[in-house]
């Protein structure tokens, strides 16, 4: 805070002038999610208060107003823009948000929100994060289990959820857009009174879709979350968080490699057995309490419950007599999650030194009732339908899952001459899994246990340009030690991975903005993957994949914002014994990932409000369909756009088109069936705000 001297415009010789009031100008990051794209600060990157700037890794953030720009409908949209990101490698599968994250796959471990785990913990229960709840999403790159514990050397990312805040604020608005889509929402909250320690927060949105998968295809949801803050003082706080999210989906759309002439629309499954319904309810808290000697204690807990109900067909060939194949999960999920933090500040000499101490358990108990069958064929190019009397179903598996993981973390940053930050970090996890199979009844148990480490130090060669450099481990066991009850090929081994990793980071002085450069080296060992007939699991040794990031997000005159990013992947299968795949490439790698998303205010003038016009693309290079790397997948490239038109000075009328040139693009081939894009869908959104 800097206070300017008292202006005297009159002394006791010039009585009719008046004395000002000191002027006070107010510094820092001015991190606010709802009004800028660009964030200094992460909630992931050190589990501290440690801005991005001095952090030894890399992070990227997508705020509120970012998703809100781009009227992004999931996570993995909200991160389509961001590098090192890949992401809707199954096109039209909306069953779950898929992205890899610097060429490994983290849709199974790699969901956060909050800072606790949000992960699948078994095959298929699992529910998707509503993004219209959440005030950003961060994406940390590279091994992150010193912090997180299980983990792959990707990274993770990290869902924010809507807080209270202590400045009162609502909006109310509804979306209508393509194949039916109508959708309603409201957020609004602030403090109980004007000098009450209490403040709330109330977010709800409904939506009804046909869907943009293929025919037959819903996307229906209903999200309620509230949410209350107390705060009697600066140093402490306790947020009661809970919310409740229905979402009634579809499964996959796949079509048969290779078929042409063929409208992908057309749907090869069955309507009446055709759903992947889903229910969430969490509840949890976040509790801090800062001490006068430097220490800081920091709890957040949830419990959630996930039910699902699932029912597909699938298996549709050019053969016309050829049966397809049924499949249904009735599933449900318990979990319980806790992250106890120790945070001590303070100084030796003239070094700041801020250490962590943690200890964070997570309990799943996961049950999943799995039948499969067959089903009567289809003629792909002129289907009709048998209904249920020609679908037939048989116990497949039925399972009961149960984990328990335990971790106990330390990290220490030491900034000596204001200018270096040496990082180091150590954590031991445990992790006990338990498969009982009902059917046969048989059971399967084991334990695991790492110790990880990490080593990072950043350097400000000016105050708004950093150097860094890390190393770090990522801790990876599968679910249970039979790979979720599929036949293993060979002894099952927990998946370990290394990162290097040097960049630079850049911060302007002149406007907002944050640059970010980074090279890395990321390893695994034992990694699992299919054999050629899709019936047994093997771990085929070693991946490896080196590359390069680059990623800028800015704000020039207040009307300008700019996302820019491109990532480069030397994918690479470095070890296998048996199968032959040394040197290949392995699947859904691309090479070249890059994008750019740009967007531009023109002010009103008392007449017409602000208008805001935007567009992006994105470009995904070619894949591998396979380890053997005998099925190509075409590089695409598709366009987004938005225009927004403040009508008042609280209601904005906006409209956002994805994929405006409706490419039909095949986003990945996986064992005989290429999975497409989504087409073009156009949303028009009416807000009032306050």
């Amino acid at each position: 805070m800097l206070q300017a001297t008292p202006a005297l415009a009159q002394s006791a010789d010039n009585p009719s002038a008046v004395s000002l009031e000191p002027i006070v100008v107010e510094t820092g990051t001015g991190d606010n999610p709802a009004t800028s794209i660009v964030s200094a600060t992460s909630q992931s990157a050190t589990k501290s208060d440690t801005p991005i700037l001095r952090s030894s890794n890399s992070v990227s953030v997508v705020t509120e107003k970012e998703i809100e720009t781009r009227a992004a409908q999931s996570v993995q949209a909200a991160v389509s823009y961001t590098s090192g990101v890949s992401v809707d490698e199954f096109g039209s599968d909306d069953r779950y948000d898929y992205y890899r994250i610097r060429g490994f796959d983290q849709t199974s471990l790699g969901t956060y929100r909050d800072g606790l785990p949000a992960r699948i913990p078994a095959w298929f229960t699992a529910a998707r994060l509503e993004p219209y709840g959440l005030e950003r999403v961060e994406v940390l790159k590279g091994s992150t289990s010193t912090l997180f514990g299980l983990n792959g050397p990707g990274g993770l990312i990290n869902a924010v959820t809507k807080k209270p805040t202590t400045t009162p604020f609502g909006e109310v608005y509804t979306t209508l857009g393509t194949d039916n889509h109508f959708e309603t929402g409201l957020d609004i909250g602030g403090p109980l009174s004007p000098d009450s320690p209490w403040a709330y927060r109330i977010t709800m949105k409904g939506q009804k879709s046909d869907g943009r998968s293929y025919d037959y295809s819903k996307d229906d949801r209903l999200y309620v979350a509230p949410a209350l803050t107390y705060s009697p003082d600066a140093a402490t706080s306790l947020t009661l968080l809970t919310n409740y999210s229905r979402r009634n989906g579809s499964p996959a759309r796949g079509i048969p490699h290779g078929v042409t002439g063929f409208d992908i629309d057309t749907f090869l499954g069955e309507p009446d057995f055709n759903k992947f319904d889903t229910t969430q309810a969490d509840a949890g808290y976040e509790f801090m309490h800062r001490f006068d000697n430097g220490v800081t204690f920091r709890q957040n807990a949830r419990y959630s419950h996930v039910g699902l109900d699932y029912r597909e067909v699938y298996g549709a060939t050019t053969d016309p007599t050829a049966d397809r194949t049924s499949f249904a999960v009735d599933g449900s999920s318990n979990r319980f999650a806790i992250d106890n933090q120790l945070q001590y500040d303070h100084d030796i000499g003239g070094a700041r030194n801020k250490l962590l101490l943690g200890t964070d358990f997570t309990y799943d108990n996961t049950r999943e009732d799995i039948v499969s069958g067959t089903v009567g064929p289809i003629d792909i190019f002129n289907p009709v339908y048998c209904g249920l009397s020609c679908i037939t179903t048989a116990p497949y598996v039925n399972w009961r899952v149960k984990q328990s993981a335990l971790g106990v973390y330390a990290q220490d940053e030491l900034t000596l001459f204001d200018r270096l930050t040496l990082t180091g970090g150590l954590r031991y996890d445990y992790v006990d899994s338990t498969a009982d199979y009902v059917d046969s009844g048989t059971s399967d148990h084991g334990t695991e246990n790492a110790l990880t480490k990490r080593l990072g130090a950043s350097y400000l060669l000016t105050p708004g340009l950093s150097a860094y450099a890390n190393y770090s481990e990522s801790f990876q066991p599968l679910v249970a030690p039979t790979a979720n009850g599929y036949a293993v090929d060979g002894s099952l081994k927990a998946q370990e991975g290394t990162q290097y990793e040097v960049g630079l980071k850049f911060q302007p002085e002149d406007f907002k903005g944050l640059f970010t450069l980074a090279f890395f080296d990321l390893t695994q060992t034992n990694v699992p993957s299919w054999n050629d007939a899709h019936t047994v699991q093997r771990q085929i040794g070693e991946v490896r994949v080196r590359g390069v990031e680059l990623e800028g997000k800015f704000e020039v005159f207040d009307r300008l914002n700019a996302t820019l990013a491109y990532s480069y992947w030397d994918g690479e299968i470095t070890s296998d014994g048996s199968s032959g795949l040394i040197g290949n490439t392995p699947e859904r790698v691309p090479s070249h990932l890059a994008s750019v998303w740009l967007d531009y205010t023109i002010p009103g003038n008392g007449t017409f409000g602000d208008l805001t016009l935007g567009a992006g693309a994105r470009y995904v290079g070619s894949t591998w369909g396979d380890a053997e790397n005998t099925v190509k997948v075409p590089s695409h490239i598709v366009f987004d756009a938005m225009a927004a038109y403040k009508m008042t000075e609280n209601v904005t009328l906006q409209v956002n088109a994805t994929n405006i040139f409706d490419e039909e693009y095949v986003s990945t081939t996986y064992y005989g069936t290429d999975y497409y894009g989504d087409g073009r869908a156009i949303f028009g959104k009416l807000k009032y705000s306050w």
